[in-house]
């Protein structure tokens, strides 16, 4: 068996409210991410919430980065999905946790796309 991807979600605590509320910052430490992982960015959208938090994605050509925050909770949920063996989603989700001041972090990763390899076909004669 063979996966497509690997998918990492991450459960981020103890961030910086001010980093974490901060779009411009949000955006740079996530597209910053992509590339430390050696993804290829194809399109980034971020939002600011009122009165706080941010949530964006940054879709890269080997899948995306996603992110939701909670400042008021110094709290982050982040995806890193990657397909291809080229790009590690372990390295965008260590880099961006450091750039977050993150006092703790729980993380996984699921395997997407398992594939079984294929049955030997019946043949209708």
């Amino acid at each position: 068996m063979r996966a497509l991807g690997r998918h990492v979600l991450a459960e981020v605590y103890g961030c910086s409210f001010e980093i974490l509320n901060d779009i411009k910052k949000v955006e740079e430490i996530m597209v910053k991410a992509a590339l430390e992982a050696g993804a290829e960015i194809r399109e980034v959208c971020f939002h600011k919430f009122s009165p706080q938090g941010v949530s964006g994605v940054v879709v890269i050509s080997e899948s995306h980065l996603a992110i939701h925050t909670w400042p008021e909770l110094g709290y982050a949920a982040v995806d890193v999905f990657t397909c291809g063996e080229r790009v590690n989603p372990w390295d965008a989700c260590r880099y961006l946790t450091e750039k977050f001041k993150a006092a703790d972090v729980h993380a996984t990763e699921i395997e997407r796309g398992v594939i079984e390899p294929p049955q030997a076909a019946a043949v209708n004669l």
